[in-house]
């Protein structure tokens, strides 16, 4: 392998290792102001304005790009405001979203010949909302093509359950204890019944956190067995809380069941996801990747881009 592709790679991993960064204190940031980012409306199916979507391609951002931006409505490059005929104020400060990038490269195997292969790597680009340019006028809602606007099968909280359940052959526990956990030796969830929860809305916000964890199970997205060995409190266990957190919250938009009951915001909460966030720069960008993932799952549908 020649010097210039040892290089090219290692001039990545710091590129790609300095958005993580980036990511990482926009979300500490939020964290540190009172700000849960997860408990922002990104997905809903019924209003799009509600959504973060991209002015020329209107189509929503991915779950991490929703927490990033802070604000639901139209984003756009300075670029491609200004190919719109907008014109961005002075002095606007733009946001930032991400995306994966992949560099091609050959590196030579234990034979010593030349294999392809291709390298992920984050990287970011600068956007405007619209309140921050002139001379441009909102889409109107109907035309924003969000992929949300697909999913017409399941229309309810409790559906989505059932339908998940059924198909997964899970099984799903109301007990009368004050318990909520998933087992991934028995592929059993196992919830308080709603009874003893403050509202209905609270009940799907604990069912739907441990259904996410469910989606870690080897006969599906395989996640838990990267932490099946791992003490609690761990980073592994970290990692599996906030993707079963991130995921929960989005269902519970998407369906339309969200309220100020179903988040937890005590300092503790707040300031045990600043500890694990500051000690692993990496852990917000993959727990959303993974928690759309267990989204679309749970769903079976696609509508985390």
């Amino acid at each position: 392998i020649s010097n210039n592709t040892s290089i090219i790679q290692e001039e990545v991993v710091v590129m790609s290792n300095k958005v993580y960064q980036m990511v990482t204190d926009r979300i500490i940031q939020e964290l540190e102001s009172g700000n849960i980012p997860w408990r922002k409306p990104w997905t809903s199916c019924t209003l799009s304005s509600n959504v973060a979507y991209n002015r020329i391609t209107r189509k929503p951002y991915s779950i991490l790009n929703q927490m990033l931006l802070g604000q639901p409505g139209e984003y756009a490059t300075y670029k491609q405001w200004t190919s719109l005929g907008g014109h961005v104020r002075k002095g606007e400060k733009s946001s930032f979203v991400v995306y994966w990038n992949m560099l091609d490269v050959e590196e030579k195997d234990d034979n010593g010949e030349l294999q392809k292969k291709q390298i992920p790597f984050l990287r970011y680009y600068n956007v405007f909302h619209i309140s921050q340019v002139d001379d441009v006028s909102p889409l109107e809602e109907e035309n924003v093509q969000s992929d949300v606007n697909e999913f017409d099968l399941l229309t309810s909280a409790e559906e989505v359950l059932e339908a998940y359940v059924d198909r997964e052959h899970l099984r799903f526990v109301e007990s009368e204890t004050s318990e909520a956990y998933y087992s991934p030796t028995k592929d059993e969830v196992v919830v308080p019944c709603r009874s003893r929860h403050i509202s209905i809305n609270e009940f799907y916000s604990t069912a739907f956190h441990e259904l996410v964890h469910s989606t870690g199970h080897h006969n599906r997205l395989g996640r838990l067995v990267e932490c099946r060995d791992a003490a609690f409190a761990s980073d592994e266990y970290s990692k599996e809380e906030l993707i079963a957190e991130i995921g929960s919250a989005t269902l519970l938009n998407f369906l339309g069941v969200e309220t100020s009951e179903t988040f937890k915001n005590s300092s503790g909460y707040i300031q045990g996801w600043l500890a694990a966030l500051k000690s692993d720069a990496k852990l917000i960008v993959s727990a959303s990747g993974k928690a759309a993932k267990a989204v679309d799952f749970i769903l079976n549908q696609n509508i985390t881009k």
